[in-house]
C-alpha cells in the first residue's frame, strides 16, 4: 500500500482490481480495461501487490513473454517491480524487467554489467531483436 493511501482508499483499490480481473477476459482485455481507468488510479494499480508482474508486463508491452519469464513473474507482485525483477537468463546475461513512472524497461545484464536497456510499448520486442543478434 503507497504510504500515501489510507485504508479505506487500499480497500476500494482491491474492489476495483477485483473488478477487472472478473471481468477480463484475458491478459489482453485486461490491459484495455486498464487503459480506461483514471491515470492516477492506474498508477496505483500497476504498482500494487493487487496485480502480479505478469499482468504489468502484459499490459506494458501488450505481448505474452516466454513460458519460463511468464511462470517468474506470476510469482511476483506487481509492487516489485519498483525494483525490478529477473525475468530471463542467456548465458551469463539476465534480463531484468522494471515498472517505473508509468513505463515498462528491460534491461539486460551481464555479471552486473549493463549491456542494454529498453523502454516503451515495444521494448519486448527490441530486447528479443537485440538477443537474437548478438547471443
Amino acid at each position: 500500500m503507497a504510504a500515501h493511501t489510507t485504508r479505506e482508499e487500499y480497500r476500494e483499490l482491491a474492489r476495483l482490481a477485483d473488478r477487472l480481473l472478473a471481468k477480463a477476459k484475458d491478459r489482453q482485455h485486461l490491459a484495455v480495461l486498464l487503459d480506461e481507468l483514471d491515470p492516477a488510479i492506474q498508477v496505483e494499480l500497476l504498482c500494487s501487490d493487487l496485480l502480479n508482474a505478469h499482468q504489468v508486463f502484459v499490459y506494458a508491452f501488450r505481448e505474452e513473454p516466454d513460458c519460463l519469464a511468464r511462470e517468474r513473474m506470476e510469482l511476483e507482485p506487481a509492487s516489485a517491480l519498483t525494483r525490478g525483477i529477473t525475468i530471463s537468463e542467456y548465458d551469463l546475461a539476465k534480463m531484468i524487467f522494471s515498472y517505473k513512472d508509468g513505463e515498462g524497461t528491460l534491461t539486460l545484464t551481464e555479471g552486473g554489467s549493463h549491456i542494454a536497456t529498453f523502454r516503451g510499448r515495444t521494448a519486448y520486442r527490441d530486447i528479443s531483436t537485440f538477443l537474437a543478434e548478438s547471443f
